[in-house]
């Protein structure tokens, strides 16, 4: 059964696969102003070191310390993986708290999986689970936002609770309450 977990090195073969699936669609390129990203662009091309990717992990995990470097406009995020058995499907990032780019453009919680697992309710089972651990960071309500042509995406934000609220440029702007989850 899938399940959030804390980075890991067991996930190192699919992890690797599921980037590259990214890649294929276009994630991870200039412009690209995510997490996967920047992650992409400074740790991508040596990922199949097990030892880098031991570090990337240690990093991402650490990433949810206030005193942890990071670029410029970021906020400490506590980063999770959505994996069964020893295959990742997903990440889910919470932001512990808003900038004003978040709060018009990216939100509290972000997540994406992996392509080839697309269509199985991955991504609404990773928000759903997420909002507990939004709620123990101080989050309630959570702000989530997707593009306005993202019709997968809006449907798991409304799915798990999510109330429209606005839309900002080409975002969707949506709030979902984290107590009673």
């Amino acid at each position: 059964m899938p399940e959030l977990v804390l980075p890991t090195t067991d996930v190192h073969t699919s992890f690797l696969e599921a980037v590259k699936e990214w890649q294929a669609e276009g994630r991870g390129v200039a412009g690209d102003n995510s997490m996967l990203a920047r992650d992409i662009e400074i740790f991508g091309p040596r990922w199949s070191d097990p030892s880098v990717f031991d570090t990337y992990v240690r990093r991402t995990i650490a990433d949810g310390m206030e005193e942890s470097p990071r670029p410029v406009g970021f906020v400490p995020s506590t980063v999770l993986w959505y994996v069964t058995d020893h295959t990742f499907l997903g990440r889910l990032s919470i932001r512990h708290r808003m900038t004003r780019r978040l709060l018009d453009w990216g939100g509290i919680i972000g997540y994406d999986v992996r392509p080839s697992a697309r269509r199985r309710g991955h991504a609404t089972a990773m928000l759903r689970a997420s909002l507990p651990v939004a709620h123990e960071l101080g989050h309630d309500p959570v702000l989530l936002t997707c593009d306005e042509d993202n019709v997968a995406s809006r449907k798991v934000i409304e799915a798990c609770g999510g109330v429209f609220e606005d839309q900002r440029a080409e975002k969707l702007r949506y709030w979902i309450a984290t107590s009673g989850t």
